[in-house]
């Protein structure tokens, strides 16, 4: 372990020593070395409030961890990405800066609080607004915590009204279109997934004595193994496989069998393969014997 003084503080070069913010405010200053190519105080300042003595530190400190990652341009004033750049503080993930873009674009996350210095510029295809009261939201995630009971007004497609019944939420869960609480029905003695945006209204609640570890479909992972449809071209099968991440033809996705149909649906494996052109289909299920084999 190495240390040594900045600005009269013993600065420690272990990672173990450091403080959530102090690591914090070097993830950022690695996140932006790497998609932005460089960072200054200002950066720093802005993000988090910090004073010019705390960025200096900051920065000097990273310097220190990683003395390879910047070097300091005298022309343009900044700290830009070294040749040797290695990462010390965050692995970079293209999921993680396309959800804080999305999150931006979308009004989900504040401009001011996302990390991306520069956005580009972003569009996507739009996803009909679900109707989730908040109330009914904060209602179903109390009873969560507090392994509770129920009564909802809830207007499902089997029957022409809505009617009352008593569940008992144990998780949230999301199909990539709509928002679920997965319970316990009291009235039909099953576990099932309930559409927040179905929830009219809640009017009690009592304790319960479901027992989330009891909800076998929710506890349980099946894997779906995808290829490029087998009627590509081998190009085309090449590009499918690229864009599913796949090794060896084949990728794993795994899920909780609770939500295998909307994933099925989603990937639009729900179906059979010859109903759409393979260019329209790209992928299919692998192991679908499998799959039906295990279901309950």
């Amino acid at each position: 372990m190495r240390t040594g003084m900045l600005g009269g503080e013993v600065v420690s070069n272990d990672k173990s020593d450091l403080r959530w913010g102090v690591e914090q405010r070097l993830e950022f200053i690695e996140f932006r070395l790497f998609w932005e190519g460089h960072v200054n105080r200002i950066d720093l300042m802005d993000q988090f409030g910090v004073s010019v003595n705390q960025a200096s530190m900051d920065l000097n400190r990273y310097i220190g961890f990683a003395p390879d990652n910047m070097v300091y341009d005298k022309s343009a004033r900044t700290y830009v990405r070294g040749p040797g750049f290695k990462p010390q503080f965050l692995e970079p993930d293209a999921s993680r800066y396309l959800a804080q873009l999305r999150s931006v674009a979308d009004g989900i996350l504040d401009r001011e609080d996302s990390w991306i210095a520069d956005l580009p510029p972003y569009a996507a295809s739009p996803t009909p607004v679900r109707g989730v009261d908040p109330v009914t939201l904060r209602s179903v995630v109390g009873a969560i915590r507090r392994s509770e009971a129920i009564e909802v007004k809830y207007q499902s497609l089997s029957n022409p009204e809505p009617r009352w019944r008593w569940i008992a939420p144990h998780a949230i869960a999301f199909d990539g279109f709509r928002w679920h609480a997965r319970a316990y029905c009291l009235s039909d003695e099953v576990f099932k997934g309930f559409l927040l945006s179905r929830m009219i209204e809640i009017r009690g609640c009592t304790e319960s004595a479901a027992v989330p570890s009891a909800d076998a479909d929710w506890n349980d992972d099946v894997v779906l193994e995808i290829g490029p449809h087998p009627d590509l071209s081998p190009t085309q099968a090449k590009v499918i496989a690229l864009d599913y991440g796949m090794d060896g033809g084949k990728a794993a996705i795994k899920v909780r069998r609770a939500l295998l149909y909307y994933a099925l649906r989603r990937l639009g494996l729900d179906t059979d393969p010859s109903a759409r052109p393979p260019k329209d289909q790209q992928i299919v299920l692998l192991n679908r014997e499998t799959l039906e084999a295990t279901a309950p």
